[in-house]
């Protein structure tokens, strides 16, 4: 079921600020995904690339860091 927002888009709301940096998380993991796949099928079938090995860890890495930051910036359910 896709994310939906109700009401106005308010930036000061921790909320709206969560999904978006999930939002912004998604669309980070997209790229990655694209572009690494992309440039180890060319790798494997023509162009050797000795660093695509360091590329793709020290992305993934960003990418961990990220996802981190997600969920410890998670808002807390109001009790």
């Amino acid at each position: 079921m896709p994310i939906r927002w109700y009401g106005p888009a308010d930036p000061e709301d921790p909320t709206y600020r969560h999904f978006n940096r999930i939002v912004n998380l998604v669309l980070h993991t997209m790229v990655f995904a694209a572009l690494n796949s992309g440039l180890w099928f060319v790798q494997n079938m023509r162009h050797p690339f000795s660093h695509l090995a360091w590329l793709t860890e020290a992305w993934a890495l960003v990418l961990l860091v990220q996802l981190i930051s997600v969920v410890v910036r998670r808002p807390q359910a109001p009790s």
